[in-house]
């Protein structure tokens, strides 16, 4: 009886592929956790200008602050790197969805552009997301 379950030692993406997976996720970790959690933890100006046109006060800054750091870090851990990931494409469908609904479309393609790249890590790192079963 042969199976066709992938077993532990059987790749999963090529060596060069795993390259460049951990290069786009430590692109995105700095992104993410520099140039997008970090303007909004300290509360700079930059991030307080937005919050403000939403209206939800800056609980919602410093939340999103919060995830996007989480996601940060955890693109840079193999093990919760594709449930990182995921999480972020959650924050950054958000983002899309807050652009429309409050600021009136500016700087729409950002989140998505975004989200795409991160879809690309959940797909390569797509192995990571199942429970292996018990025998």
């Amino acid at each position: 009886m042969t199976s066709t379950a992938l077993t532990a030692t059987a790749p999963v993406v090529s060596c060069r592929a795993d390259r460049a997976l951990w290069c786009l996720q430590i692109l995105l970790a700095l992104f993410y956790g520099v140039a997008s959690a970090a303007p909004k933890l300290v509360a700079h100006s930059s991030a307080t200008v937005t919050f403000d046109a939403i209206g939800w006060g800056d609980w919602l800054m410093y939340l999103t602050g919060v995830l996007e750091l989480a996601g940060a870090v955890g693109l840079l851990v193999p093990r919760v790197a594709a449930l990182a990931t995921l999480g972020l494409v959650g924050v950054m469908l958000g983002a899309e969805v807050f652009t429309w609904a409050f600021l009136d479309g500016v700087n729409w393609a950002t989140p998505l552009i975004a989200a795409a790249l991160l879809c690309a890590v959940v797909y390569g790192r797509r192995h990571t997301l199942t429970v292996p079963r018990r025998r």
